[in-house]
């Protein structure tokens, strides 16, 4: 329930909920923007998982009991937010990986392509 009218939350429709407008395809293959999409879902919940084992084991560090308001509340300070960002960064990295891979395969093809390659790849248009 939500703590201003007390009427219960449907998280069910919330996760279905769409934004307006039309939604951005990056890939023509229906099939992978879906599994595209399920990935990243499940990234997203993997890294707030990880903020919250996160934020236990700071409170667990500082003292033995707590309660789930604790964890709630908890703000980190600027070494535990800037190692939380780290971590973020990297995680990304790793399941961008194979993007990351592709993109600085295209750099090196395009770093041997000549503005001779390009003036007569115009030409053949």
């Amino acid at each position: 329930m939500s703590a201003s009218d007390k009427t219960p939350i449907d998280y069910i429709a919330l996760s279905g909920a769409k934004p307006r407008g039309k939604r951005p395809y990056f890939f023509e293959d229906p099939a992978v923007e879906r599994v595209l999409a399920i990935t990243m879902a499940v990234a997203q919940e993997v890294a707030v998982l990880h903020e919250r084992v996160d934020t236990l084991e700071r409170l667990l560090e500082q003292k033995t009991h707590f309660k789930r308001a604790d964890i709630d509340s908890y703000q980190p300070d600027p070494e535990a937010a800037t190692a939380r960002a780290e971590w973020s960064r990297m995680y990304i990295a790793r399941v961008l990986r194979i993007v990351q891979q592709e993109l600085e395969a295209l750099d090196k093809l395009d770093q041997n392509y000549t503005l001779d390659d390009k003036a007569e790849e115009l030409g053949r248009t």
